[in-house]
């Protein structure tokens, strides 16, 4: 998911992730939290300041780090591989108002014009 996390690249990927996630996997600390702090060469730089963060935090729990709730996919899955890909933000699967189905067909005309005409 994010690479080499021993080389700039991978830091950087981790980093832009966590800009908007807390933590590697959901809402609290897991053990794919701590594969990617043991897949670092130490602390990340100032000039990624949200991978700094989440590694001080993580740090912070010192021994508990093993009590963490198990991940869901393996700790490689985050540590091996390449960057993570771009989101793909494709709004347009679904049209919730229609919109794009508002094409008038021969029977909806029809019955406008009888209702008008009644």
């Amino acid at each position: 998911m994010f690479g080499d996390l021993k080389t700039p690249a991978g830091v950087k990927a981790l980093n832009d992730f966590l800009a908007e996630n807390s933590y590697i996997e959901g809402y609290v600390p897991s053990q794919a939290d701590a594969a990617v702090l043991n897949a670092l060469k130490g602390a990340p730089g100032a000039d990624t300041p949200h991978a700094l963060r989440w590694y001080n935090h993580i740090k912070s729990f010192g021994e508990g780090i093993k009590q963490f709730p198990k991940a869901s996919k393996d700790g490689d899955a985050y540590t091996k591989g390449g960057a993570a890909p771009a989101a793909d933000d494709d709004d347009d699967d679904v049209d919730l108002f229609g919109s794009e189905d508002e094409e008038d067909d021969e029977e909806k005309k029809r019955v406008t014009e009888e209702r008008l005409a009644a």
